[in-house]
């Protein structure tokens, strides 16, 4: 009878996933009968048929491994280089910082340099070519008479000229930074018969007692820093071409202790923010150099969460060295509603805790199937472009119902946005078996059913959102800021940094000039005693008119 042994060969199908080829052992007497002998020559051919398949069918799989292997990295390259080398959302507008004078002034026209301005603000309305919008009303308006020689207004005839009419142009002036002293004079009364001790007046409580500080220079230190992104160190050279020196130690002291004093506003807007029906969460990372426990070189986060009532917008920062799930859980203690994130596994144990009802974002999805078409040879339509063409008809919905009440909204998702939410499931159903799971194609359908189940969960409300777009925007401040000033030097840096950014940018949420709000605060937050007092410097409580009355003094 004949055997078949496995033996390792030297043969290359033997050097590729564990293939070996078996090795005939023919009987050590062969028979004589001639029907014994066709028998044995025919397994013989038959073994030989078998084997054959067998390595068609392994180099065949191999051939598929090396292929998907090879696609798999070639993805990865593409999409790498487009991250480090391809223009971002940022990169649109900040890229050529250095160079804008000369790119914008290459597409101007000349009609731009000497076109007049409309002597009285206009309605909004699209701007003409070769046209520059109106300036804003609210600018100070100083008037500069030009008026025609005297010589020249007797007429030919010999009658003198009166004013008909007035020709308005406008441009626009700006005046450097005033740095100037405030000199605080209280007078002292006493008594002339010397029977009683003098009486001096009150010092006004100021932001940082033991500082020559006033609010509005720390105001404006706190915005050139978050607001404009200005290190300290170039503000410090801004005050020196003003022949002030103050070094940069001492900004920086000043920045702490001004965080110090507006901590109490930072955790009233964030008692507003737990009285909204969803909030967006998101983090990002931050560099601390003397974190207790950590190397210099280490990431530390900056978690950021938006959201607030109707006429209430809120952005809360918050600097932890972890980015453990045990942070957000902290974070939104005792908060009952719904959370918008990305699918980052963190956020998981906060989802397990109760009370809370986990969306996570489309847009994030999008993107990765937005990966799976820049990697396609060119010119290629497949799989990955109808699925962001699906995911687009959702995004259409809600453009389309953006302005519409709750009420409507809610119908329309019901309407529209389930059964395309159910076909996108069932396409992605049946493809996923079909696609390498780590192609770009496949990671992006995987993503997409892990987190199926959270993804679909806002059509269950007219007013939940489909994306984190906003917080990621709130974030976009922050990370253009790190470009600037890289790191912070200590933990108490990077909580008074929470702080700030967390006013500003609350501040610009609700349509409020930061400056003129931080200015307005710094004089009015030492002298506030209760909660009432307080809640009146709140963003949403500066209205207009109260910007109007304020004047630097």
């Amino acid at each position: 009878m004949l055997e078949t042994v496995e033996k390792p060969s030297a043969s290359p199908l033997n050097s590729t996933s564990g293939f070996t080829l078996p090795e005939f052992v023919l009987p050590p007497t062969l028979p004589t009968d001639i029907d014994a002998l066709t028998a044995l020559l025919l397994t013989v051919v038959q073994a030989n048929v078998n084997l054959k398949i067998a390595a068609q069918g392994h180099l065949i799989r191999a051939e598929v491994a090396y292929e998907t292997r090879l696609r798999e990295l070639y993805e990865q390259i593409v999409l790498m280089r487009r991250r480090m080398f391809g223009p971002s959302s940022e990169s649109a507008n900040q890229g050529r910082l250095f160079d804008e004078a000369e790119v914008l002034a290459a597409t101007s026209t000349g009609a731009q340099d000497i076109a007049p301005l409309p002597a009285q603000p206009c309605a909004p309305q699209k701007k003409a070519r070769g046209k520059r919008s109106p300036l804003p009303p609210e600018l100070e308006r100083i008037e500069i008479i030009h008026d025609v020689p005297e010589s020249e207004r007797i007429c030919d005839c010999g009658t003198p000229m009166v004013v008909i009419n007035r020709v308005v142009s406008e441009q626009l002036d700006i005046v450097p930074m005033q740095v100037r002293v405030l000199q605080h004079i209280r007078l002292v009364y006493g008594c002339e018969a010397g029977e009683h001790a003098p009486v001096t007046a009150a010092l006004p409580a100021q932001p940082l007692p033991k500082s020559n500080a006033s609010p509005g220079l720390l105001a404006m230190l706190l915005t050139t820093k978050y607001v404009d992104g200005l290190p300290l160190a170039r503000f410090e050279k801004v005050l020196a071409r003003h022949d002030v020196l103050v070094p940069r130690q001492t900004l920086a002291r000043w920045v702490i202790g001004a965080s110090a004093a507006l901590q109490p506003l930072h955790n009233l807007i964030r008692d507003a923010l737990f009285d909204a029906p969803f909030i967006h969460m998101d983090e990002t990372g931050v560099q601390v150099l003397k974190e207790k426990g950590k190397s210099p070189v280490s990431q530390s986060y900056m978690w950021v969460q938006t959201g607030g009532p109707p006429g209430k917008q809120v952005v809360i920062y918050d600097y932890d060295p972890s980015r453990s799930g045990e942070v957000p859980v902290r974070l939104l203690l005792g908060y009952r509603g719904y959370l918008m994130t990305d699918g980052y596994e963190g956020y998981n144990k906060l989802a397990r805790t109760g009370g809370i009802e986990h969306l996570v974002c489309w847009a994030h999805v999008r993107r990765k199937f937005v990966d799976a078409v820049k990697v396609q040879p060119k010119g290629a339509h497949g799989h990955a472009d109808r699925a962001v063409a699906m995911i687009g008809k959702l995004y259409a919905i809600e453009r389309e119902h953006k302005d519409s009440t709750i009420e409507a909204r809610y119908a329309a998702r019901q309407q529209k946005s389930i059964p395309a939410l159910d076909e996108l499931h069932d396409w992605m159903e049946k493809l996923l078996p079909m696609v390498p799971p780590k192609s770009a194609l496949g990671g992006a359908l995987s993503y997409m059913r892990d987190y199926w189940g959270k993804l679909v969960r806002y059509p269950e409300r007219g007013d939940l959102p489909i994306d984190n777009n906003r917080c990621e925007n709130a974030i976009r401040p922050f990370v253009v800021g790190r470009k600037a000033w890289l790191f912070s030097d200590t933990p108490a840096g990077a909580d008074a940094s929470a702080i700030i950014y967390s006013l500003v940018e609350t501040a610009k949420a609700n349509g409020i000039e930061p400056y003129t709000w931080l200015r307005h605060v710094l004089e009015h937050l030492p002298a506030a005693r209760t909660a009432d007092e307080m809640d009146k410097l709140l963003p949403w409580n500066f209205h207009a008119a109260t910007l109007a009355d304020i004047t630097p003094r």
